[in-house]
């Protein structure tokens, strides 16, 4: 069985013991959380309405490859550069 999740406006198709990288969520590492499904899909890839829970554990806070931001005005002697790192959260599906 799989679902459709929705979690920080980004939708993701998950089944039990799936690990994901999402948007970082404000949850303890090892909290159990509660999501509720959008749709789920049977064995048969029959849409079914959405009906209890999913829980999903928190395994990890991590941070994301570094993005380099580079800003330059061409014969006025301005260049800036900067880099960023975006916070992630690693998570597990455990049951549907």
């Amino acid at each position: 069985m799989q679902a459709l999740i929705e979690i920080s406006d980004k939708q993701y198709l998950v089944q039990p013991g799936d690990k994901l990288t999402v948007p970082h969520q404000n949850a303890e590492v090892g909290t159990v959380l509660d999501i509720k499904p959008m749709v789920t899909i049977d064995r048969e890839n029959t849409t079914l309405q959405p009906s209890g829970n999913i829980q999903v554990k928190v395994l990890e806070h991590l941070k994301g490859d570094k993005v380099v931001v580079f800003k330059k005005k061409r014969r006025k002697r301005y260049q800036r550069r900067n880099g960023h790192r975006q916070p992630l959260t690693q998570i597990e599906v455990l049951s549907m």
